[in-house]
C-alpha cells in the first residue's frame, strides 16, 4: 500500500503529512513521538489503510514540517493541539480515531478533552499517560536537546539503534528507513537527527505540560493504552490509575519493549485494528 506526501498551512505554519488509504471515509490520525517523525507510522499505517484513511503528520519542528519561529511559545501541547485541530479542519475530517505514540498520545489526550471533544471517537495511547516518570523525561531531554552529529549516515543509524533499542524488534530495513527519514545534514557536512533542537523548550517553558490528570478525568471515550513492559516513562502504577479513573482505559502490556513499542509487528497490528474496529 502506497502513500502520498502532502503539505498544508495550519495556524500560519506549514505542516507535512503522509496520507494512506485515501479511498476510505473513516479516518485514523496517527501522531508520532517527541523527537520523531510521522514516517515512524509507516508500518501501522500501511496495515490500517486496508480499512481506514490514515493521516500521519510531522509535528512542527520535526521531519518535513516547518520549524517554529517562536519556539518558546509554540513547542508545547497547547499549540500542537491547535495545529491538530486546524489540520483536521483543513482536511474536512469531522470525526476520527486517534493513535498517538508518546507525545502524539499526549496531544490526542488534550485534544479529546478540549478542542476536539466529541470528534475523537476512540483514543489509542502508545506508552503515554497523564503523568510521566521524571527520570525518563530527564533521559529524553539529555539526548533530544543536544542531538549528536556524525560524519556518515551509517554512524547515525548505529546511534539510533542504541537510543531507540527500547522500541523492540525492528528489521534491518526498518532501522534503515527510520534513519533515512530522520536525517538532516549540517553546514559542516555531518548528519544529525531531523528535528529542531529548540523543541526541548517545551520542558523549560512549559514544565507541567505532561501532567494531565485533570483533562484525563473528563474523557468519556474508549481508550486503549499500550504499555511497553519495560517502559521507564509510563510506570505500572500510572497505568493502573489510568484503568481506575477518567475513561478507565484498557491497558495492554507489550512484551519485549520499553518506551515505546514500534507498532510494527502482527500482534501490535491486531491490537490496534481490533480497538478501532470496536
Amino acid at each position: 500500500m502506497s502513500f502520498t506526501s502532502n503539505y498544508v498551512q495550519c495556524e500560519g505554519r506549514e505542516l507535512h503529512y503522509t496520507e494512506w488509504g485515501a479511498q476510505h471515509a473513516e479516518t485514523v490520525i496517527a501522531w508520532h513521538g517527541l523527537a520523531r517523525t510521522g514516517r515512524d507510522m509507516d508500518d501501522i499505517a500501511a496495515h490500517l489503510s486496508q480499512r481506514w484513511r490514515v493521516i500521519c503528520p510531522d509535528t512542527i519542528g520535526r521531519g518535513l514540517s516547518q520549524w517554529s519561529p517562536a519556539p518558546e511559545q509554540e513547542y508545547c501541547l497547547d499549540f500542537y493541539v491547535k495545529l491538530a485541530t486546524a489540520l483536521v479542519d483543513a482536511l474536512g475530517i469531522a470525526r476520527f480515531h486517534w493513535l498517538g505514540t508518546s507525545m502524539g498520545g499526549a496531544i490526542g489526550t488534550l485534544a479529546a478533552a478540549t478542542t476536539l471533544r466529541g470528534r475523537i471517537r476512540r483514543l489509542l495511547l502508545n506508552d503515554i499517560g497523564p503523568q510521566l516518570a521524571e527520570p525518563a523525561l530527564q533521559r529524553i531531554r539529555s539526548y533530544a536537546g543536544s542531538p549528536a552529529a556524525f560524519a556518515t549516515v551509517s554512524e547515525l543509524e548505529q546511534y539510533f539503534r542504541t537510543i531507540y533499542k527500547p522500541y523492540g524488534w525492528l528489521s534491518d530495513a526498518q532501522w534503515r528507513r527510520l534513519t533515512e527519514t530522520s536525517t538532516r545534514r549540517l553546514s559542516d557536512g555531518r548528519v544529525t537527527p531531523h528535528y529542531d533542537p529548540a523543541m526541548v523548550m517545551q520542558f523549560t517553558h512549559h514544565a507541567d505540560d505532561y501532567r494531565r490528570w485533570d483533562e484525563w478525568d473528563t474523557l468519556d471515550i474508549p481508550v486503549l493504552c499500550l504499555r511497553g513492559e519495560a517502559s521507564d516513562l509510563l510506570l505500572p502504577e500510572t497505568a493502573e490509575a489510568m484503568r481506575n479513573r477518567g475513561p478507565r482505559a484498557v491497558v495492554v502490556e507489550i512484551a519485549g519493549c520499553g518506551h515505546a513499542p514500534a507498532l510494527n509487528t502482527p500482534e501490535q497490528f491486531a491490537l490496534v485494528e481490533r480497538f478501532f474496529a470496536g
